[in-house]
């Protein structure tokens, strides 16, 4: 499943558990393929800084793609205000970067009916990093993958 992120052309992903790496290597991926982001904020280095732009959604300007950082830590009618763009916004590649880490409880939020992949990061205390892939449709789990690498 998590090729089938990897190949997206349009969709929201969103990322939790500060999952730099995977974040990095899906940027990556699409911004080689000649996307241009507007991130809010970066919390890693990409391969192609020259397709990156920083700067706030309500910049006016159409990107290819959206990196959209800690949403759920925010108030909620600033969420409010992202559901709405990201509603707008479906036709695009959207990138949700959460640092918390949040699995189950995502379908306490409304962002779950727009969502199409969760992505769940967590590095566990016996030398294990595990990711768990939910693709969602209808704010409803369709199909979850778990991955599990030893180090």
């Amino acid at each position: 499943m998590l090729e089938e992120i990897a190949s997206l052309e349009r969709g929201v992903v969103l990322l939790t558990g500060d999952a730099k790496r995977l974040a990095r290597i899906f940027l990556n991926l699409w911004l080689s393929k000649g996307k241009v982001f507007l991130v809010e904020y970066l919390p890693f280095e990409v391969d192609y800084p020259e397709k990156v732009f920083i700067g706030s959604i309500e910049e006016g300007f159409e990107f290819d793609g959206y990196v959209i950082y800690s949403l759920l830590s925010r108030p909620k009618p600033e969420r409010a205000k992202y559901y709405s763009f990201i509603a707008e916004h479906r036709d695009k590649l959207i990138l949700i970067y959460e640092p918390k880490y949040l699995r189950d409880s995502l379908f306490r939020y409304a962002l779950k009916d727009l969502v199409d992949y969760l992505v769940a990061y967590k590095r566990e205390t016996m030398g294990m990093d595990r990711v768990d892939v939910y693709k969602l449709e209808g704010g409803r789990v369709a199909k979850k993958k778990t991955y599990v690498r030893r180090f």
